[in-house]
């Protein structure tokens, strides 16, 4: 296991994570609209996203069990390194995007693993999500303007945004509920 975390802990903190979220989004659709619409060109947050998946790489590839391939570790975490400088520097288009992808891509697996051979059919709710970030990370690191699009569609009118929200806040209940209530 490369992250020690239970299903339990992944439920708690996805669970309030999509209701905190959602509930600002809520409340706020105006300011909620406006982020969004500006996010994807964002370089201050492309910055602070690629800083963050950067540093996660490179702690997972300087301790994780590399098998046949540990003798590249080396190699390894100066090709992380190189690469986040790299795309910060000369990747300007969608590095926001690009980078939040990354992240999509890393913060997926804690929540499989959590999630492995779990017995109970609940966990398919933290399951599918983690699939949904893996297949949205990999569009949004290949085809970032995707994402701009996917905004544009959701904001275009204000009945998109509102149901987004009350759906990622009923979401965000069932995944909390199940964590304090099945998953221990």
């Amino acid at each position: 296991m490369m992250y020690p975390v239970d299903l339990h802990a992944v439920g708690l903190v996805l669970g309030l994570a999509l209701i905190l979220g959602h509930v600002l989004a809520f409340v706020k659709p105006t300011a909620t609209a406006s982020a969004l619409k500006g996010f994807p060109r964002s370089r201050a947050a492309g910055t602070v996203l690629i800083a963050i998946a950067g540093i996660w790489g490179f702690i997972l590839i300087t301790t994780m069990d590399l098998g046949e391939f540990a003798h590249l570790r080396r190699v390894m975490a100066i090709a992380v390194v190189a690469g986040t400088v790299l795309s910060w520097r000369y990747m300007e288009e969608f590095l926001a995007v690009r980078a939040l992808g990354m992240i999509a891509l890393l913060a997926s697996e804690p929540i499989l693993e959590a999630a492995f051979l779990r017995p109970e059919t609940s966990r398919l709710l933290v399951v599918v999500l983690a699939y949904v970030w893996i297949i949205l990370g990999l569009f949004w690191v290949g085809m970032p303007w995707m994402l701009r699009d996917q905004i544009t569609w959701l904001t275009s009118q204000k009945l998109r945004l509102k149901a987004a929200t009350v759906g990622g806040i009923v979401y965000g209940v069932a995944v909390l509920f199940c964590a304090v209530a099945l998953w221990k």
